[in-house]
């Protein structure tokens, strides 16, 4: 479930395909390589459990084997996956691609667009909160199976490890993140190797390949087989990480690594344990674990423990990246955002996200205290994300891959119906758990939109009390007040009115410094923006300047470098005799159009405790002078 990648990203740069590929199965495939762990027990144990029959198992087995053929192999490695914005993948990425494709005209629809793909991230991060919990407490389960006087220290442990996971967050991951690939490696060879040893011995459950075992099984318990889709989407977990990856790895590691190791190893375990309740039906308590010989449980357990925590790291460390680019495509306020790394920039640590998702964490374990509780409250929201990753793939491939529309309707209307079908099925566990992801899916939508629809009315409300720029240069250079020496670098959203804290000097201070330069800094909808584009220099006066800097999603302002691009041009800067305005704004929630009160006072609250402008784009903070302003939203 990550959402943006990681630890891996100088193998992209230096490193040879094997490394990527052995990078990318240490990163991309930890999600869904720890699902066996649960899937299966979950089939024949869980809510609606069915009974390990022959036929049950086989119907099980082939509804595995091709939801991962469809889903994750056709429709995430094969077409997905062709969905790149310059290399990059993910939610956030595949938005701006798509809304690219509409016209200036299609203002409603890019509206909509926004939306799906702000839902689709909201829904995004509530599922992957469920990530570490589940996997974790999935894999020190195995105690239980060891010995049955372990079970009460399964939960205890968990949190440990846990607390241990989110507290060297702050650390970084460089050191750590180079052993992924390997143990990740291991993991899937022991989960290959353990899976064949079983289909050795019971050749037979090799038939489930057969759709027509899945097809017969449906036919023959419409309802049941409907229900069991909810556990058969655990095997899928991890699937859009595939996509979100695709930019640290690149789209040939991510298949390779997928059809000739990853596909192989799961499929080897999830037959392996099916062959194993085939003939041992009373091994569905735990058919994973089972599947060892006695002697290999205590170092599987530790085994699948690591491969857990390196799952669950991707899923954080995805977290802090996905809210890097919320933040700069201005879906989020100004976070503190720290980098762990002085050579990777993708390596990075958001204090508040990695508490917030450790106290969930922490609830999740302590509330629903196994993890088939836990697999009650997974899947209707991945289902969703699926559901709207189809519907803007859709748009992609009929604006950019030009595909005719019958195309179009074979295969993803097609898509749309596997998709739909598992949505529906998984919204039957609502109820008993599918509410938690969903709500907090809900709540950050809230939040999502609230600080987008804010900032808007904000620029709204600012404009038009601003006086146009180009009439005010020419008043102010016809009949120009005191000037003083030195640079006045005014940091404005907008180029078109006069900065306010610009009137605010000139009104309250009666002088201007001798040069006036407005920078101004936006974020475009790619995810990097080359050195040549990425500064703006125009001349608008005799001393006044303006300054465009552009920057990718996946990038960080910073005022050295614009200043020094802008020395480039002509304009070179004395910071010691140069200071920097800017304008802190004070909301007041009024009844005015725009937003509901409530979600005024709420975007009142975010902006009161955003970050600084002056950390977040890097000024020095001895230079800096804020003017306030009031304004009504």
């Amino acid at each position: 479930m990550t959402q943006g990648g990681v630890f891996m990203q100088v193998g992209v740069q230096k490193g040879s395909q094997a490394g990527l590929i052995i990078g990318a199965i240490g990163v991309v495939y930890g999600d869904i390589g720890t699902s066996p762990l649960y899937t299966m027990k979950e089939c024949f144990t869980g809510p609606h459990a069915l009974s390990p029959t022959p036929g049950n198992i086989l119907g099980v087995l082939s509804l595995i084997f091709w939801a991962l053929l469809i889903i994750v192999s056709l429709k995430y490695v094969v077409f997905i996956m062709r969905a790149d914005n310059q290399g990059e993948g993910g939610s956030m990425a595949l938005m701006a691609l798509a809304q690219r494709c509409l016209r200036d005209d299609q203002g409603r629809a890019r509206w909509l667009l926004m939306l799906a793909g702000i839902f689709g991230t909201s829904l995004f991060f509530g599922d992957g909160m469920i990530t570490p919990a589940i996997s974790v407490l999935s894999a020190v389960e195995g105690l239980g199976v060891i010995s049955p006087t372990l079970h009460g220290y399964i939960i205890p442990i968990t949190l440990v490890v846990l607390v241990i996971l989110f507290t060297v967050q702050r650390h970084g991951t460089a050191s750590v993140g180079k052993a992924f690939g390997p143990i990740m490696v291991i993991w899937f060879i022991s989960l290959g190797g353990m899976g064949l040893v079983s289909i050795i011995q019971a050749p037979d459950v090799l038939t489930a390949l057969n759709p027509f075992f899945a097809i017969h099984f449906f036919t023959s318990h419409p309802w049941h087989s409907f229900v069991t889709l909810g556990a058969v989407v655990l095997a899928l977990t991890g699937a859009e990480a595939l996509y979100a990856d695709m930019g640290h790895f690149g789209k040939s590691a991510i298949r390779r690594a997928w059809f000739c190791f990853v596909l192989p190893a799961l499929l080897l375990n999830y037959f392996g344990q099916g062959a194993l309740l085939i003939h041992t039906p009373e091994a569905v308590q735990n058919p994973f674990y089972l599947l060892a010989p006695k002697w290999a449980q205590i170092p599987l357990v530790a085994l699948a423990t690591a491969a857990t925590v390196i799952a669950s790291q991707a899923v954080i460390s995805g977290a802090f990246s996905l809210t890097r680019q919320a933040v700069q495509l201005g879906y989020l306020p100004r976070l503190e955002i720290l980098h762990t790394s002085e050579r990777e920039i993708g390596q990075i640590y958001i204090p508040a996200v990695n508490w917030l998702l450790f106290g969930i964490v922490i609830c999740l374990v302590l509330g629903f205290k196994s993890s088939s509780n836990l697999a009650a409250a997974y899947g209707m929201t991945a289902c969703g994300m699926m559901v709207i990753t189809t519907c803007m793939a859709f748009i992609v491939a009929r604006r950019v891959w030009g595909w005719s529309k019958p195309a179009l309707f074979l295969a993803f209307s097609g898509l749309l119906i596997v998709d739909l079908t598992f949505f529906a099925s998984n919204a039957l566990k609502f109820f008993q758990g599918g509410w938690f992801p969903f709500t907090m899916g809900m709540l950050l939508f809230i939040l999502l939109t609230t600080w987008k629809r804010g900032r808007q009315i904000l620029a709204e409300r600012l404009s038009a009390d601003a006086l146009p720029l180009a009439s005010f240069v020419e008043a102010i250079e016809a009949h120009p007040p005191t000037r003083v020496q030195g640079t006045a670098v005014f940091m404005t959203s907008s180029q078109e009115g006069v900065p306010h804290a610009l009137l605010h000097n000139l009104k309250h201070n009666k002088v201007l410094h001798e040069r006036i330069v407005l920078v101004t800094v936006s974020t475009e909808d790619i995810p990097f923006v080359p050195d040549i584009d990425r500064v703006q220099v125009k001349q608008i006066g005799q001393s006044f300047f303006t300054v465009q800097a552009a920057y990718g999603f996946k990038e960080e302002p910073n005022i050295d470098e614009i200043l020094d691009s802008c020395s480039q041009q002509n304009l070179a800067f004395d910071m010691m005799d140069t200071s920097f305005f800017l304008s802190r704004e004070t909301l007041i929630p009024s009844e005015m159009p725009g937003m509901a009160l409530w979600r005024e006072k709420l975007f009142t609250i975010m902006s009161r405790n955003a970050m600084r402008a002056t950390d977040f784009f890097k000024i020095p903070t001895n230079r800096v002078v804020e003017l306030g302003t009031q304004v009504e939203i």
